[in-house]
């Protein structure tokens, strides 16, 4: 080798560069083919190296994702942040045979809610439809009043039919699809009433089916407690608030087919309509079929809460009109071409305008 340090710079330009011998380039080949043969020799190993550390690493992998996949949904079970809700209360009583509503009289609706955020409820949706299932729960469930329940517990405290009789819940649309967050729920009606449960009280739940939305725990819905009562009962079940056309009996304190209603039929009392009126006209006739005074109160209180809508009667004499509302009662009155109303006809003789109102109920059906 040349020695740089000693050289002279001048000499070092002059000089012209050496021809390598066919030693040296000999011996370069002899040592790439060399390499060349090492390398390919080598391959197969580093290959099955490279392999076996792959199949190690992806086993590992495995192994931690099927070892921590159940606790995540372990967690998901215990604390599930979203859930069913039905958004209104029920409208009771309910009955065999009777379709359910709302406390609106609208159709059961059910929604999909986030608990996250301060334990507000906000409505929400899933980027795909569910599947979800109407069934029929234990009024006890769950004890203690608690607001938190597994599936599993859920689904042990499902009601089904007795043996031998029909389905529990009846109707087409127990199983309804959830999009956007939203699920109306159709005609459903119960087959039993639930008098044969040790509770006496069934609820109506809603979970989503198995395998409609797999990953996430969705917790059930359920409403109040209630009582199912065969249909039998609806046949003598008050209204509230009575309306002008129903039966007598429909009021508070008056049976069907008992002694005070037969006594109201005898006198010509047959609907609510014609009770108010008799309680406007003749009131001691009520009276007269056997009521106490504090029945009477109960009844009367109870008829008091009747709608009577827009519909006034007239009635005309050669020297007066008096329109009267569906109850007997005056609206205004015209006498001797003078219009008076309610205050105005106050303070006249009481015995005049109690006699027009007598006359007025007497003549009832042929009144315009």
């Amino acid at each position: 080798y040349h020695d740089e340090s000693e050289a002279d710079p001048d000499q070092q330009q002059t000089e012209k560069p050496r021809t390598p011998s066919l030693a040296s380039v000999i011996g370069e080949a002899v040592v790439v083919n060399s390499l060349q043969s090492f390398c390919l020799a080598l391959e197969p190993l580093i290959r099955r190296v490279v392999s076996e550390e792959v199949e190690n690493i992806l086993m590992k992998h495995s192994l931690s994702v099927t070892q921590t996949s159940p606790l995540r949904i372990q967690g998901l079970e215990q604390s599930p942040s979203l859930e069913l809700i039905f958004n209104k209360k029920l409208m009771l009583p309910i009955f065999t045979g009777s379709k359910i509503f709302d406390a609106d009289g609208g159709p059961l609706q059910i929604i999909l809610v986030d608990t996250r955020g301060d334990q507000q409820l906000v409505s929400t949706c899933l980027p795909h439809p569910i599947r979800v299932e109407i069934v029929v729960l234990d009024g006890d469930f769950p004890a203690d009043d608690r607001n938190t329940w597994t599936s599993e517990e859920f689904n042990n405290n499902i009601v089904k039919e007795r043996t031998g009789k029909r389905p529990l819940l009846a109707g087409d649309c127990l199983t309804v699809a959830m999009r956007d967050g939203f699920a109306p729920i159709g005609d459903i009606e119960f087959t039993d009433n639930s008098s044969w449960i040790r509770s006496r009280k069934f609820r109506i739940g809603a979970r989503v089916v198995p395998g409609s939305c797999e990953g996430v725990r969705i917790r059930e819905a359920m409403t109040e407690a209630f009582v199912v009562k065969d249909h039998r009962g609806e046949l003598y079940k008050k209204h509230h608030p009575p309306m002008l056309e129903d039966e007598v009996w429909r009021l508070e304190k008056i049976g069907k087919d008992g002694a005070f209603h037969r006594k109201l039929s005898a006198a010509g009392i047959n609907n609510v309509q014609d009770f108010l009126k008799m309680s406007t006209v003749e009131p001691q006739k009520i009276l007269g079929a056997g009521m106490s005074e504090k029945m009477w109160e109960v009844t009367m209180k109870h008829a008091r809460t009747c709608v009577l809508g827009n519909k006034h009667y007239i009635f005309r004499q050669p020297n007066c009109t008096i329109t009267l509302n569906p109850i007997c009662q005056i609206v205004n009155a015209t006498i001797n071409g003078n219009t008076y109303s309610i205050r105005e006809l106050s303070s006249m003789s009481r015995g005049y305008v109690e006699n027009l109102v007598r006359q007025a109920y007497g003549h009832w059906y042929s009144l315009e």
